[in-house]
Formats: structure tokens, sequence, C-alpha cells
């Protein structure tokens, strides 16, 4: 009996039990993925934006690598397979005159061509060509701005991505270059190395910048006039089946108008560049190439730089 009325006593008047003691409060929650810090520098944050779009691009090239691949290798394959396999199978090679000899030495001018053009297509294809897009009806560029980081450091990373998805093109095209022609005709080949490591970025940032100026200057619904205006003379005048030197030989009056004027083709120096680099062909100075490379590459960097941010903030 004592011990009911203690329980009941304990229980409170009406002998219900009293609420149970409340459980320890647990610790905070840490969660499994870290975000952005706190506190960090706006150059730290725009450090870490341009690598992680730079991720992202390398991330969708390696997805697409097949497309990338066929891109790359068709207009270069089929070039060398008709000037340097089937020319020479049907007795039309070039510089077939000279027997095998000529042809092999036209094939050593081809090959740095081959190269050069393919840098510049993936210039356009890898930056001008998909900012058409981006610009028009998906509006994907919103997404790109929208990261913690200067507008001018989106443009660069476009050409960033388009410089690496360069030296990738050369690397797959010169294989194809060096090995596809007819019996008896070679390409007579001296790769100079330090001409060709310090020639190679320049030229890579340079097509790339030049893609950014066309992907902002150039209206989406212009993009095919754009190839046949802009992109077919620049192949055909910039020095992809000739040295630059042969043209001393197109003179009107005595003066050789046709080498000055291909001066202003960015291409010219890209292929005259490749040329020193690669084979003993003649080629132009590389005191005239690099400097001119550098400006024409820093031109195109700025006026593409300021096009982007104008279509951006517009």
């Amino acid at each position: 009996m004592t011990d009911t009325v203690n329980a009941v006593s304990a229980g409170g008047s009406d002998g219900v039990a009293g609420p149970a003691p409340e459980a320890p409060s647990p610790g905070p929650v840490v969660p499994s993925y870290v975000g952005a810090k706190r506190g960090r520098t706006a150059a730290l944050a725009s450090r870490q934006a341009f690598l992680a779009l730079m991720q992202r691009d390398l991330t969708v090239l390696k997805k697409n690598a097949g497309e990338f691949i066929g891109r790359t290798i068709i207009q270069p394959f089929l070039l060398v397979f008709v000037f340097l396999y089937v020319f020479p199978q049907i007795g039309q090679g070039i510089g077939s005159s000279g027997g095998t000899a000529g042809e092999s030495a036209f094939a050593s001018v081809l090959i740095a061509g081959v190269i050069g053009i393919s840098i510049m297509f993936q210039g356009i294809m890898s930056v001008a060509l998909p900012m058409a897009t981006e610009f028009g009806y998906t509006k994907e560029i919103e997404d790109r701005v929208l990261a913690p980081m200067p507008v001018s450091l989106v443009a660069v990373g476009k050409v960033t991505a388009g410089a690496v998805q360069g030296l990738i093109a050369a690397a797959i095209v010169f294989p194809v270059a060096r090995f596809v022609h007819a019996k008896g005709v070679t390409a007579h080949l001296a790769i100079h190395w330090p001409i060709l490591v310090t020639l190679l970025p320049i030229a890579c940032v340079m097509c790339a910048a030049f893609g950014l100026v066309l992907g902002t200057r150039v209206e989406p619904r212009n993009i095919s006039a754009m190839f046949g205006f802009i992109v077919l003379p620049m192949t055909f005048l910039g020095g992809t089946y000739y040295t630059w030197t042969a043209l001393q030989h197109v003179k009107v009056f005595g003066f050789p108008w046709l080498q000055t004027l291909v001066l202003v083709n960015p291409l010219i120096y890209v292929t005259e560049g490749f040329r020193a680099a690669l084979t003993t062909t003649s080629h132009m100075h590389l005191y005239v190439i690099y400097p001119v490379l550098l400006a024409i590459c820093a031109v195109l960097l700025w006026q593409g730089i300021a096009g982007f941010k104008k279509r951006v903030l517009a």
C-alpha cells in the first residue's frame, strides 16, 4: 500500500505519470557535400569557377570524342588522299614533272598546310559554332556568365578550351598527313622541336581567338555565309598548298602583288611556321612569323573579349 501511494505521488495528483526526460540534442549535422567556402577571395572564386568550366568543356569533349575525331580527320584525310595518293596513281600528281621527287616536295609543302587548316577549323568549330547556338535559341551562355568570375574570363575560358582542342587536332592529323600517300611519295620531314613546341600553342590560341571573334561578330543566321566569305578564302590564300616564297613569281608590272596580299591572312603565318618546324622547305623568316602571330593573337583576343562582353551585357 505504501508503494502504491508513493508511485501515485511521483506521477502527480491525478495519478498520471509525468513526462519522460528529454533526450540530449544531437550535434550539428555535417553535410557530405562541401560547397563554396565562406569568405573566399574574388580571385579564388574566379579560379575555381574557371577550372569548373574547363572541366565541363573537357567532359563534353570526352563524351563526344567520336564526333570530334571524325570532324577533325575527314577534311585533312581527303586532302592528302586525293593530292598525295589518287593524283600520283593516275599520273596527275602535283609536281610530277620532276618525278616522284617533285611529288614528294609537294607532300612536304602540303603536310604543314594540312596541320595549319586543321587547327584553324578546330578554332572555328569549337568556339564560333557553339557560341552561335549559345547566343541563339539555347541561351546557354547565360548559365556561363552567372559563374562567380568576370565576363572576360568566361571568354578566355572559351578560347582556352578551343586551343586545347586545336592541340589535340594537330596530334591526330599529323600521322594521317604523314603516312597517307602513294608509293614513292614521301614527305621530307625534319622536326625542329624548339620551333614546334613554341609555335604550336601560339597558333592554337590565335585560331581559337579568331573563332571567338567570329562567334561574337557574326549573327547566328549568317554562320553558313561565314564559311563561304571568310573561311574558304582564308584556306585557299593561306599557304595550304604552296609556300609563301613561291608566290614571288606571281607579279604584275614586276610587283609580287599576291605575295603581298596574303600577308593580311593570319593562316599564312601558321602554315609557314609549321613548314619551319616540320620540314626543310623554304618558308617565311621566323623573326617575322613569331612577332606577327603574337600581335594577331593579342588583337583577336582583345576584339573577341570586347565583342563577347558587348553581346552578353547588351
